[in-house]
């Protein structure tokens, strides 16, 4: 690989490798900012990614009153996962367990045009024969009584069916603490970016994977080429000084999207230099096999 470099800081000449997927997106409203905050945070717990937990979910953004359609503070959520029925079954669970669920909330389409997915329409029946339709221009919505007034919600909400997972970039660099303070940086920087979301903890994963294992079941198991304790191993690529690696993935509903969110976390780890820790960025594939969509880091700088 041919070595570029950023702020002093080493950049493989490689690529993220992602896959397509499909994507939908709520607005959760609340009477303030902390119950929105609150509703959109539950729904998009147990998230992290498709493999186990059924979706890949978390806050893209949040809305202002005069962004919202029931003029109070939102936040708009992104699910990413195989498909749309998939999708319509996490929709169904994620909201009527965690959006009906909370003081105040009312929840509304995410995505406009395409394909539409069920969102008010299955969640209406927990109103129990007392749910009241209601139609405004071409968009219906459902009044179902709740124990604080009503849980207004709409019908249907979008399907964005060229959505792309998978967007990532790797953060190497000589302790956790610095490389955790980048990461850190990164992950901020890279969610400023919309219709985008970083669905792992705080932004980062710890636990990057490779395709396979060694024990059946397995799809996935631990990148041995970028852990530490394996720096002795043939296949490793870690340079004797790394202590610590950590990445930051990104889902998208554009390659454009994902590619800023990119550029933005990589500029903001590098910013650090080896004078902070950091002596190293890289992104992870499986050598364009798997994922049609590649963002070369090159083209970030």
């Amino acid at each position: 690989m041919r070595e570029l470099s950023l702020n002093g800081v080493r950049i493989d000449d490689t690529f993220a490798e992602a896959f397509d997927m499909a994507a939908t997106g709520v607005v959760i409203t609340a009477p303030n900012e902390k119950w929105a905050d609150i509703a959109a945070r539950t729904m998009t717990g147990f998230a992290t990614s498709v493999i186990a937990c059924g979706c890949e979910a978390a806050i893209d953004h949040y809305l202002t009153p005069d962004e919202t359609p029931d003029g109070r503070p939102g936040v708009r959520v992104l699910i990413f996962g195989f498909d749309g029925g998939g999708l319509e079954t996490q929709l169904r669970n994620r909201v009527g367990q965690c959006v009906l669920t909370s003081p105040g909330s009312a929840c509304f389409s995410g995505i406009e045009g395409g394909k539409r997915l069920k969102l008010g329409a299955t969640l209406r029946y927990f109103g129990d024969g007392n749910q009241i339709s209601k139609k405004l221009g071409p968009t219906r919505y459902w009044r179902v009584p709740v124990m604080d007034g009503e849980f207004l919600v709409e019908h249907t909400t979008g399907l964005a069916e060229g959505a792309i997972g998978g967007g990532n970039v790797l953060i190497l660099g000589r302790s956790h603490a610095e490389v955790l303070a980048a990461a850190e940086a990164a992950a901020e920087a890279a969610s400023t970016v919309r219709d985008v979301i970083l669905p792992f903890p705080g932004g980062i994963v710890r636990s990057g994977s490779k395709v396979g294992s060694k024990y059946a079941g397995m799809i996935a198991s631990t990148n041995n080429a970028f852990c530490p304790n394996l720096r002795g191993d043939p296949g490793s690529e870690l340079d004797p000084d790394t202590e610590c690696v950590l990445e930051l993935v990104m889902d998208g509903l554009s390659f454009d999207a994902i590619k800023e969110s990119m550029r933005r976390a990589l500029h903001a780890a590098a910013s650090f230099g080896p004078e902070n820790g950091i002596t190293r960025l890289s992104a992870g594939n499986y050598g364009g096999n798997l994922g049609r969509h590649h963002f070369h880091l090159k083209d970030l700088l």
